[in-house]
């Protein structure tokens, strides 16, 4: 006869079976009811092994392991015999998660925030869980000011004893703020400090910000900042109370401070290691004696000091402000103490990631040297220095530590190399040259030497163009480029909408460009030019008149120089930074035609934000005849109007006429633009377009015109530049602020492929 005991445990109050039954040895175990979970895996929970002599208290104290593992909802023991029969049920899995109805915050953050409480897909459920799940949604919902959210959750179940998570979020509307007070205030009024919190801002339309705790903790810091760099050193927040309306849609914020006294700064005293000159730190450390104390310029000395420290090897210097308040006084005295650290050296520089570019062009950007001490200033430059060669699509600079050598680093330079070279072909279109059709071979890093050569071939209604340029960045070690230039261009003035001829152009020039800082250079060149005048039947008296005083075959020798500053953080879509340019270019004495021409150009950026910039641009440009020739040739005189000066206006349009009514160019130009760069949301994060508001003046004088400032046309619109595999794409939409009779306008304007 079979004697059976059986042991029933609940989950929770397992400490004693319900029968007991004689200790027996245990020569078999047998596990029912498993389907996910390994045999081995329970039996290494298990404290009960085959050939054991086991009690009543062996079962509880198996059961409560079993449980202990989560793994299952239910564990029952039986003994057949001596084999001891263990029946368990296993908790299903998570087949899957399904979040619906968010949309301020991402699924992947929330599936983040799932995870690090244990709700992964493959995981065993626990269903306790749910509710924890559904606080941390409404937690971070309620962060945003999103009060009013509703989270519900169910588990669906599935085949194969698994369930399915569905989690539908209702976010509802984000409480605004009603009103914002700020209590405990006695120095500065209500709406001074309320000015300064941008939760309490109505806006340009008077409307109420939502609340957002992360905003309201920076307002708090911005309260604090006011305070302390204005002697307040003992101010502080009390308390912050966040009251919600019945409905939820309503935030009142209570902020109550404690302003304390004003503090001026009796004496600043340094103190350590100073190693610089008295007449250094007196530069460095803004805080002076009798200044109202500014947490600020505490702040800004202590990172001038230890900025300056790094630049002379000092990476890791130590410098601390502590302060010594006399509340009697109501002063503190400030003492400045230097721990300049060791100094630390570059043992070596190695270069990885340039599989076609040698190393040597690499190092010669290199302003960090080998075995000299480690500058960050000079780090930094090198990185700056070699993004700007546009060889390399990241550049990543690390400094570790070299094994059992305290005061030494190596700095390790990674690059991620781009393609350099080009095959392109294009068509195009621009409202001053009409269609073009292009094709360039380009190298910008030839055979990994950092040359540039160019073939480029350029053919529209208005120029045909063929051109050879070669470029060494490096003619000398000192950095002194050399560019030869190659040419031959045929213009049909009369498709470009001036005065009609058309002049064929041969020649060549060499140039050097000689450095003067990291950021400015000179340039020197001298370049021949063989030009042939062709007049038409329809080709104006003035341009007549020229042909018969100089005839139509032109060569000539020129000079050229130039001085260029240019610290933009980037040549395309800077946002920060300044270009400024000075050029002067005249034939020599003896030549077909005598004259000489001078531009100058600034450019500058002032950044607001990452996304919103403005932009300043002036050019100035003068020419005139010497000797023999008393004017600027027609075919070297200046234009504006078009896309690429003064939109608004047809292209060349701006400026004197000739005899038949066409614009004829000017010895003298003078073009501004203003430009507020907006953020392009369709652009996406590789910024491939611009979105902008401009103003743009210019015009152009004659021979003899007298410089007059109110000639000058304006316009303003809507400006697109659009970075395309093509080229770039620029657009523009343009009303007139400022015209006279028989100027020739036009609201749009477009470009194609003139960025080749």
């Amino acid at each position: 006869m079979l004697n059976k005991n059986i042991l029933l445990l609940a989950p929770l109050v397992c400490a004693a079976p319900v029968y007991a039954f004689e200790p027996f040895t245990v020569k078999d175990i047998r596990l029912d009811g498993l389907q996910r979970i390994s045999i081995g895996t329970v039996f290494n929970y298990l404290p009960i092994k085959v050939g054991e002599k086991i009690t009543d208290e062996d079962t509880t104290r198996a059961i409560h392991a079993l449980y202990q593992t989560g793994f299952f909802k239910d564990v029952r023991i039986e003994r057949e015999g001596d084999v001891l029969v263990i029946f368990v049920a296993e908790r299903p899995a998570i087949a899957d998660i399904k979040i619906t109805g968010n949309s301020s915050i991402a699924t992947d953050q929330l599936n983040k925030s799932l995870k690090d409480l244990g709700m992964v897909d493959g995981r065993i459920f626990d269903r306790s869980l749910l509710d924890n799940i559904e606080q941390e949604l409404k937690r971070q919902y309620y962060s945003l000011g999103k009060y009013a959210v509703k989270v519900s959750t169910k588990a669906l179940p599935r085949e194969r004893n698994r369930v399915s998570i569905a989690i539908d979020i209702a976010e509802g509307d984000e409480a605004q703020i009603y009103a914002v007070n700020i209590v405990g205030n006695k120095t500065f009024s209500t709406d001074t400090l309320t000015d300064l919190i941008v939760s309490a801002d109505r806006g340009i339309f008077g409307g109420r910000k939502n609340f957002n705790r992360q905003i309201l903790a920076g307002d708090q810091e911005t309260l604090r900042s006011y305070y302390m760099d204005r002697g307040y050193i003992n101010f502080n927040i009390d308390s912050t109370q966040v009251a919600l309306s019945p409905d939820k849609q309503e935030v009142y914020v209570t902020i109550n401070i404690s302003e304390g006294n004003r503090y001026t700064v009796r004496e600043v005293k340094r103190a350590g290691n100073l190693l610089l000159p008295e007449a250094e730190y007196n530069k460095l450390i803004v805080i002076k004696t009798g200044d109202v104390f500014s947490r600020k310029t505490v702040i800004d000395t202590r990172k001038n000091i230890s900025d300056r420290l790094a630049e002379l090897g000092y990476p890791y210097a130590n410098v601390n402000i502590a302060p010594n308040i006399d509340e009697d006084t109501r002063t503190v005295a400030l003492t400045v103490f230097v721990d300049p650290g060791q100094r630390i050296y570059v043992r070596r520089v190695n270069i990885e990631g340039n599989n076609k570019t040698k190393d040597e062009v690499i190092r010669r950007e290199l302003r960090q040297l080998e075995a000299d001490w480690m500058s960050s200033k000079q780090v930094a430059l090198s990185k700056q220095r070699l993004d700007r060669t546009g060889f390399f699509e990241e550049v990543t600079m690390e400094t570790p530590a070299v094994p059992a050598a305290q005061d030494q680093v190596d700095l390790n330079v990674t690059v991620k190399e781009r393609p350099t070279g080009s095959l392109t072909a294009g068509l195009g279109y621009s409202d001053t040259q009409g269609a073009i059709i292009n094709f360039a071979l380009t190298q910008e890093n030839f055979m990994g030497t950092g040359k540039y050569v160019a073939v480029t071939v350029d053919n529209s209604k208005v120029t045909k163009t063929y051109n050879f340029s070669i470029r060494n960045p490096y003619y000398t070690e000192d950095g002194i480029s050399r560019t030869f230039n190659i040419f031959e261009r045929k213009i049909d003035a009369q498709q470009a909408n001036v005065s009609n001829y058309v002049i064929n152009t041969a020649g060549a020039s060499v140039s050097y460009g000689v450095p003067s800082s990291e950021f400015s250079s000179y340039g020197y060149g001298v370049g021949y030019e063989h030009n042939n005048l062709v007049t038409l039947s329809t080709s104006a008296t003035q341009i007549l008149d020229f042909v018969a005083k100089h005839g139509n075959t032109y060569d000539t020798v020129s000079l050229t120089s130039n001085w260029v500053y240019d610290n933009r953080n980037r040549a395309i879509f800077a946002t920060s930074g300044r270009l400024a340019r000075v050029n002067v270019e005249t034939t020599v004495p003896g030549g077909d035609l005598e004259y000489y021409k001078v531009g100058a150009k600034y450019l500058q950026y002032f950044p607001f934000t990452d996304d919103l910039s403005l932009a300043y641009n002036i050019e100035a440009d003068y020419g005139t005849g010497y000797g023999k020739s008393k004017d600027l040739p027609p075919f070297k005189n200046y234009f504006a109007g078009g896309s690429n000066s003064v939109r608004g206006f047809d292209g060349n349009s701006l400026g004197p006429k000739d005899s038949r009514g066409e614009p004829l160019g000017g010895d003298r130009r003078l073009v501004s633009n203003l430009e507020l760069f907006l953020p392009t949301p369709f652009a996406g994060r590789e910024k491939s377009a611009k979105l902008s508001l401009f103003i743009d003046s210019g015009y152009v004088y004659g021979v003899g015109q007298p410089f007059d400032l109110g000639e000058m046309r304006a316009a303003g619109g809507l400006g697109l530049m659009w970075l395309t595999p093509i080229g770039a794409l620029r657009f523009s939409l343009a009303q007139p602020i400022k015209r006279k009779p028989g100027d020739s306008t036009t609201v749009f304007q477009f470009s194609l492929g003139t960025a080749y």
